[in-house]
């Protein structure tokens, strides 16, 4: 099969050392990552996809994994990071950004890393680098929903300088978010 992609972001590709010195990848994703997407959510806990998803999923849907993977990496941006164990690749996180249609200068953003690589500093890594090409985007401001319970998620956001409030729509949730310094080309 062969994929085409308008506008690749090879700018995103990186290779960063998490706080125990593992190497990760973190590139952006591409239109064949279906099936590495679909893995990595299968071994999230389920405490991780509902804090990620806000309602139980027990595996990704299809058309959910299609539309993740197939990104245009400036209204919609997925990132990836991975590792790589021999010939293999294994996902351990995931961070996004949507450009909401009702207020193009807003994006909703979402990060999952995987339970074994949680606390090493790879959802500030994707965090960073998600806000840094929103505002090269054009974009004013990143803002998300997350369970007030969801106690990492929260210091994360205040750590990279969200403000943090209760959602006016549900008393279970926490709503974060950050303006932009949107950069502008010389």
């Amino acid at each position: 099969m062969i994929y085409t992609i308008a506008r690749y972001p090879v700018h995103l590709i990186d290779v960063v050392r998490t706080f125990d010195g593992s190497r990760i990848t973190i590139r952006p994703s591409l239109p064949q990552d279906v099936d590495l997407q679909k893995a990595f959510f299968r071994n999230l806990s389920p405490e991780s996809r509902y804090c990620r998803f806000l309602t139980r999923m027990g595996e990704l849907p299809a058309a959910m994994a299609e539309a993740f993977a197939n990104v245009d990496h400036r209204r919609h941006l997925a990132l990836i990071a991975e590792v790589f164990e021999g010939d293999r690749e294994i996902m351990v996180g995931e961070a996004r950004y949507v450009v909401d249609e009702r207020e193009p200068g807003v994006a909703e953003f979402a990060l999952a890393i995987a339970d074994d690589w949680h606390a090493r500093g790879i959802a500030r890594a994707l965090l960073d680098r998600l806000e840094r090409e929103a505002a090269a985007n054009g974009l004013q401001s990143l803002v998300a929903d997350t369970l007030i319970s969801n106690a990492a998620m929260i210091a994360l956001a205040r750590r990279a300088g969200f403000a943090v409030r209760s959602s006016r729509d549900d008393a279970s949730l926490a709503r974060l978010e950050k303006q932009l310094v949107v950069l502008k080309a010389a």
